[in-house]
């Protein structure tokens, strides 16, 4: 095995999976070079991922500190490095305790109804303005928006702008490194002004459930809560977007699958959210390629992963989409399958940094995917996908579709 077989060049889904495959049996890790942050050794087995993320001795505090790079195929967002998925324990157990007490899931189960109701105006209008339509522009991309800021407790006359800077932070090219600081400062003063308000004057949104998250005497501080919602921006919408359009079009594309969930909508919803985040990509009949999974991280001293020597200092990322078909653990993983149970993916991570938002996630699939195809039983493509490029979450920014 060398290092240029991973990443691999972009190549069909199912070459791309026979690919995956001799990797994992051929070597279970190998050492990538990336442009930003040099070497990093790409981990390929489920159990092997699973294993390195319940292990402490991996940490990520050197990327927060400035000490080390994060070995990335771009540069990494600097605002990203000052939220809780740099922290290491005891400072991320602290944090993530008080932050669950804020956000629970009757939270989010509290706001599916919401959801339901953003769903449903924008399909009003989507079938009021006739076909065809841009889905992502008109649809999946706008959910998540109006949810996040229901979340957050963004004004109504506040989220288009809200949604600009959001942007703007995940931009990896096009912007000059002065209007990345004023969208950037601008977006900072906003919280800045937001959470203050909230602590003024407390409302039914997760800013003012996180100012008062209190365990004895401790509580989170407006220096601690401002990474937490910048965090929920990357997460919380752009990425969600992402997965809900990808899994329309590979419904689309799959048409078994997509009879499988028109015989049942509320009942295949269940499990089509962790189908969409363990195979989506590749159910979409586009060339795939050999990507990074989650955000790497650092030995701390040298340990012994599935054979494999990693010496302290240096760096390691779990390879999700080739974990994700380990026919170890998944019958059939070439197969788009909705119906899929257990679904143990590790797209969401796994362990102390699993995500805490993965329910948020599910539930707006479910409702972006449940809702449009029970209005819309008869949508089709009406042309080809387009792909951003100029993102750090990347994904798809056009669907053209019709019904």
């Amino acid at each position: 095995m060398t290092t240029a077989e991973f990443p691999f060049p972009p190549t069909s889904p199912d070459k791309a999976i026979e690919q995956m495959r001799r990797i994992r049996d051929d070597r279970p890790m190998t050492q990538v070079q990336y442009a930003h942050g040099g070497k990093v050794w790409a981990i390929h087995r489920h159990g092997a991922i699973r294993q390195m993320l319940e292990d402490r001795r991996f940490v990520r505090k050197p990327f927060a500190t400035g000490e080390m790079e994060v070995p990335y195929p771009v540069q990494f967002p600097d605002f990203l490095k000052t939220t809780m998925q740099f922290a290491d324990p005891p400072e991320h157990t602290r944090l993530r305790r008080l932050v669950a007490k804020a956000f629970t899931l009757r939270r989010v189960e509290l706001l599916r109804g919401r959801t339901r109701a953003f769903a449903d105006d924008l399909l009003d209008a989507m079938e009021r303005k006739g076909p065809p339509a841009d889905l992502v522009q008109d649809y999946t991309l706008q959910v998540p928006i109006q949810v996040l800021s229901e979340l957050l407790g963004v004004p109504a006359a506040d989220r288009a702008k809200f949604t600009t800077w959001s942007q703007v932070m995940l931009s990896t090219n096009g912007l000059s490194e002065q209007e990345l600081a004023e969208h950037g400062a601008a977006l900072y003063t906003y919280l800045v002004e937001l959470i203050a308000a909230r602590r003024a004057e407390p409302a039914d949104d997760l800013l003012s459930a996180l100012a008062a998250a209190q365990e004895a005497d401790d509580s989170l501080t407006d220096d601690e809560i401002l990474p937490i919602a910048m965090l929920l921006l990357v997460a919380g919408f752009d990425n969600t977007a992402n997965f809900a359009t990808q899994g329309v079009l590979a419904l689309l594309r799959n048409p078994d699958q997509l009879q499988v969930l028109l015989a049942d909508i509320d009942g295949a919803a269940a499990k089509l959210p962790d189908e969409i985040l363990r195979h989506g990509g590749f159910a979409v009949g586009r060339d795939v390629e050999g990507s990074a999974g989650l955000v790497p991280f650092v030995a701390t001293e040298d340990v012994e992963i599935d054979g494999q020597l990693v010496r302290a200092g240096e760096c390691v990322m779990a390879d999700i989409s080739t974990a994700n078909h380990d026919e170890h653990v998944f019958e059939q993983p070439e197969r788009f399958d909705i119906t899929r149970s257990p679904n143990p993916h590790l797209t969401l991570s796994h362990g102390l940094h699993h995500c805490l938002g993965a329910p948020l996630a599910r539930m707006e699939m479910q409702v972006i995917i449940s809702s449009l195809f029970r209005r819309l039983p008869t949508l089709k493509l009406a042309g080809e996908e387009g792909y951003a490029t100029d993102f750090l979450t990347g994904g798809l920014n056009r669907l053209p579709v019709t019904w």
